[in-house]
């Protein structure tokens, strides 16, 4: 094998929203990182929806910004929609969604990537790893060129053993006209990996010029929106509609009728697929009793007249995929410009990796994205940026880099994945955070921008502009409950305009921000702060005190959290000893190798009684 002269620190193997972020945040902090694509002109692709954030995921966008990554960035850049969700319930649930130009997304990611120092971009298909003993050493491309590295990081995708499927019609591909590596995948399972087989899949792109967007309902934007990125002045790009129609019965008889005809139904696909993003013929399958189901008509960019349907995505032959978009009021005329189709792949079940995503059979390796079973740009971005991030960490001897489940959607993903495994396609969802009161949207700067600093991603000035604003927050705080109203006629003919009950008697002001109708707009017009308050910090200072009893309750239960998280299990301790522990949670416990008490309570099958065991089997080791 012929080989390069010189080695990397860091091999980045896939360039995709996962790769890039490795890569990017390897070399800003100072490592030689070489990063490679299978096509360089699809790097940081949008095969699926042309949209970053959304419920959970908007979250992933924010911390991976905090932290100083460039997905944020990148879709402010090439935001031609911005929306956020959820705005009539709590803050906890509040997210951001943009609709992006997936042409200019690939190309201003790309010019990150290129002009990033340190950061070698190449373009070659890895088909093995260089492993000496049990650690790797390089990468092999399909030519048997090989390439020298102290890391490596796995982010390849759907591209392992990719299987495009088309009704029957069945192309190896990990995206539609594009290569897949079956070199790879065999090759993890020499090294010993347990690989398992998922599906997903992407609906049709329409012509626009072919839609009656009249028979559909328009959808726009904020009037005023605001960008993902602390670092962004605003959005560039002209803001475009969607427009939202429904499916009904013709729709459905034509699928029922079809349904042998289907890669799914039809025997052909053995992934397994996701339950909370089921394709077409799955909605109808799986939830007869309704009679239409609901269709987003998105642009795919400014200068393309290619528009995206989502909810139309399936697995049948062409010809009937005609049919299906046709009986949509509104699609009559309709032209698919591309297919839809299903694509079903190999991943790494995450149980084998540490919570750095390290392999635990190979020292230096690590993988990222949905080789480890998730779905979602923002998902494969988050742990691409914690890959590169604890890739950098260990080539400069520094320590690993770990959130726990109180501090990012990211660290209660991560700790899902490899205290958990997971055997579909895994989403990120607030339901999965239990602590989401304290991880916000709006606070993910607070809580994770000090980090990005230390690890050498944020700047300082970024980052002396947190400490101002965290000091003004507490300031205000402090005033805001100092400060006593008293129930003179002005101030009682604003409580009167807000629909608010008037006050007989002085009361604090934290108290009148309690109300549901109020907000810190009261605190300004009641008994406004000597100097300016930023909007940001502003915001801060109303949920604080709003949500007091709540954000106090889940404190608390933090401090319980995190005292089961100090009781560590050392690296060699044996499962098999503990009496008490029935056999198959002792297997679950020699696979998974949780690291602390914590962890282990949060295996499937842990019940409160084992937990106490394996408690005083710790103890007793630790006399």
């Amino acid at each position: 094998m012929s080989s390069s002269n010189s080695t990397y620190d860091i091999i980045v193997v896939g360039a995709g929203h996962a790769g890039c972020e490795a890569a990017l945040s390897a070399a800003r902090m100072g490592c030689r990182v070489l990063l490679m694509a299978i096509d360089l002109d699809k790097l940081a692709a949008m095969p699926c929806s042309p949209s970053i954030g959304g419920m959970a995921k908007g979250h992933l966008v924010k911390e991976i910004d905090a932290l100083g990554g460039e997905m944020a960035k990148i879709a402010d850049q090439t935001a031609i929609q911005f929306r956020t969700l959820n705005t009539k319930k709590g803050p906890a649930v509040h997210a951001s969604r943009s609709q992006n130009d997936k042409k200019r997304y690939h190309m201003a990611m790309k010019r990150a990537v290129e002009t990033q120092p340190g950061l070698d971009l190449k373009q070659g298909l890895v088909e093995r790893l260089h492993v000496e003993g049990d650690r790797v050493v390089g990468v092999e491309d399909h030519t048997g060129f090989g390439y020298l590295a102290r890391a490596v990081v796995l982010a390849t995708g759907t591209f392992l053993s990719g299987l495009v499927h088309i009704g029957f019609r069945s192309t190896r591909a990990g995206r539609a006209g594009e290569f897949a590596s079956y070199g790879l995948p065999a090759h993890l399972r020499e090294l010993g990996f347990e690989l398992g087989r998922l599906k997903t899949g992407t609906p049709p792109r329409l012509n626009r010029a072919s839609i009656d967007f009249a028979r559909f309902t328009r959808q726009g934007g904020d009037d005023h929106p605001a960008p993902f990125s602390q670092f962004s002045r605003g959005l560039v790009l002209p803001q475009l509609p969607s427009f939202i129609g429904h499916t009904g019965e013709r729709t459905h008889a034509i699928v029922r009728r079809n349904l042998s005809r289907s890669a799914l139904y039809g025997g052909v696909i053995t992934g397994v697929s996701a339950r909370y993003c089921p394709s077409f013929e799955d909605k109808i399958v799986k939830f007869p009793e309704k009679d239409r189901h609901q269709v987003i008509l998105e642009p795919e960019g400014i200068d393309t007249e290619e528009i995206y349907a989502s909810g139309l995505g399936n697995s049948l032959p062409i010809e009937v995929q005609i049919e299906v978009v046709r009986s949509v009021p509104g699609l009559e005329c309709a032209e698919i410009m591309r297919p839809a189709y299903a694509i079903e792949y190999d991943y790494v079940n995450p149980v084998q990796l540490r919570n750095t995503l390290e392999t635990r059979r190979v020292q230096g390796l690590y993988l990222a994205g949905q080789i480890n079973g998730t779905s979602g740009y923002e998902e494969a971005a988050a742990q691409g940026l914690w890959a590169g991030i604890n890739a950098a960490c260990r080539v400069q001897g520094r320590p690993a880099f770990v959130l726990d489940r109180s501090q990012a959607y990211m660290g209660v993903m991560i700790d899902d994945l490899v205290t958990r495994g997971t055997r579909e396609p895994y989403r990120m969802f607030t339901s999965r955070a239990e602590y989401r009161l304290m991880l916000r949207e709006d606070n993910a700067d607070l809580r994770l921008m000090e980090l990005g600093h230390e690890l050498g991603l944020i700047g300082a000035g970024a980052a002396q502009a947190l400490r101002r604003r965290r000091s003004q927050i507490a300031a205000e705080i402090r005033r805001v409950r100092d400060t006593v109203v008293r129930p003179t006629p002005e101030v009682n003919a604003y409580l009167a305009e807000q629909g608010s009950n008037s006050i007989q008697q002085g009361v604090h002001l934290d108290q009148l921000v309690k109300r549901a109708e109020l907000g810190y707009p009261a605190v300004e017009s009641l008994a406004p702060a000597p100097g300016p308050v930023e909007t940001a910090a502003a915001r801060q200072v109303e949920i604080e005190i709003k949500y007091e009893g709540y954000i106090q309750k889940q404190n608390k239960e933090i401090e319980k959290f995190r005292n089961l998280e100090k009781i560590r299990i050392p690296d060699e301790f044996d499962f098999q000893t503990v009496h008490g522990l029935s056999n198959e949670l002792k297997t679950k416990l020699a696979e998974v190798r949780p690291v602390c008490l914590g962890q282990s309570a949060r295996i499937d099958g842990m019940t409160p009684a084992a937990l106490s065991v394996l408690m005083v089997a710790l103890k007793a080791r630790g006399r």
